[in-house]
């Protein structure tokens, strides 16, 4: 089923202590807001709105430059506000289905949404809700009452709505009073709100010593995976060749439906294997007369905006280039910084190298050139 999302950052998170605002402070090396954010496009969100504070539009819309599923736009006063800011921005129809998150909760699955969408098909909305299991107790210094937790659940987000359902139920609510999540609204106007199975991992990172433990759970619930690629094109006539993104000028050129690039190709199936998301191929057919001359670039920027849209943090490439001629010396700083730019990757996570075949088998005979590439990439199992 096909959904859209809102995911709220726009506030500061005072109760986490001193600091950035919890929704931009760092968790397993990226910022907290983008793991909800690159899971919610990993289960198929069409469209994922990012709303966060006025001043941090730029740093967001930074971070999410690579999601093409995702815009950034600027939150109101308070979390109704933002929400509402939000609904106004999503482009479905009235009846597709809308999550609601937290940035706070950023360990979001494919499951809870799968759970979410279908109790949303014959209710007003879902929510995911855990039963509380300790003894309650009224009062602030002194206990004055014991509440019976019998029928009270603890509610979790991402929460779903018919888009319609939930922006007519936000025109009703009485301005001035603020509600404590989306449900309340629905609830209000008679909506009917179901509860689908919540989930420990859903916990909202509230207190500073809730980073330290959701720092532990990050690497326990993420592994590196690494794939290899491999191309190799013949000479032809031309005057340059394309390798690694640089143009070098040759007295031959290379023979191919694009432009030949075998280095940002054997990357591209490289990165591709290690999301196992097929191949080059699969996704650029050489029967498609679009590619005929195209520029290898978009086929590697493919590649990592389908890796992010997994949830995959890209670790590092390595390239190996395998000819005679042209040398690559020359030209391997141009070539890491264009293919760190194309991947997102700081220099240092980028390698390039070059060897021969001393003379043997067609690269050595200078009939063409070859490339392998190996990229790790961090992502959930």
């Amino acid at each position: 089923m096909r959904f859209s999302a809102i995911v709220v950052a726009a506030g500061e998170g005072l109760r986490a202590g001193p600091g950035e605002p919890k929704a931009w402070r760092t968790l397993g090396s990226r910022p907290l807001v983008r793991w909800s954010v690159e899971a919610l496009a990993s289960a198929g969100a069409s469209e994922v709105i990012v709303v966060v504070a006025p001043d941090r539009l730029a740093e967001a819309a930074d971070i999410f430059k690579t999601l093409s599923v995702c815009r950034v736009i600027a939150g109101g006063k308070t979390r109704g506000g933002s929400v509402q800011a939000g609904l106004a921005a999503l482009s479905c129809n009235d009846e597709q289905p809308v999550l609601v998150h937290d940035a706070a909760r950023p360990f979001v699955r494919p499951a809870h949404v799968e759970r979410l969408l279908s109790a949303l098909s014959d209710a007003d909305g879902a929510v995911p809700a855990l039963a509380v299991p300790d003894t309650l107790k009224r009062g602030r210094e002194m206990i004055t009452g014991t509440v019976s937790r019998d029928g009270l659940w603890r509610a979790q987000t991402p929460q779903a709505f018919r888009l319609g359902r939930l922006r007519a139920a936000y025109r009703d609510w009485p301005s001035g009073e603020e509600p404590t999540d989306d449900a309340q609204l629905v609830e209000r106007t008679g909506g009917r709100v179901v509860m689908v199975a919540g989930d420990p991992m859903l916990m909202k990172l509230t207190w500073p010593e809730d980073f330290l433990l959701a720092e532990q759970l990050a690497g326990s619930r993420r592994i590196v995976r690494s794939g290899f690629g491999v191309d190799a094109h013949r000479f032809g006539p031309g005057d340059a060749v394309m390798l690694g993104g640089v143009r070098i000028e040759h007295d031959r050129g290379l023979i191919g439906h694009s432009d030949a690039d075998a280095g940002l190709h054997a990357l591209t199936d490289a990165l591709l294997g290690a999301i196992a998301e097929g191949d080059i191929g699969q996704h650029f057919p050489p029967s498609d007369p679009r590619w005929k001359g195209a520029s290898s670039d978009q086929f590697l920027a493919h590649a990592a905006e389908r890796a992010r849209a997994k949830g995959a943090l890209i670790l590092n490439a390595d390239l190996t280039l395998i000819c005679e001629r042209p040398k690559i010396g020359p030209h391997r700083d141009a070539m890491r910084a264009r293919i760190a730019e194309l991947l997102g990757l700081p220099l240092d996570r980028v390698s390039v190298k070059a060897t021969t075949t001393e003379g043997m088998g067609f690269t050595g005979r200078e009939e063409g050139l070859m490339a392998q590439a190996i990229v790790s990439v961090e992502m959930a199992f």
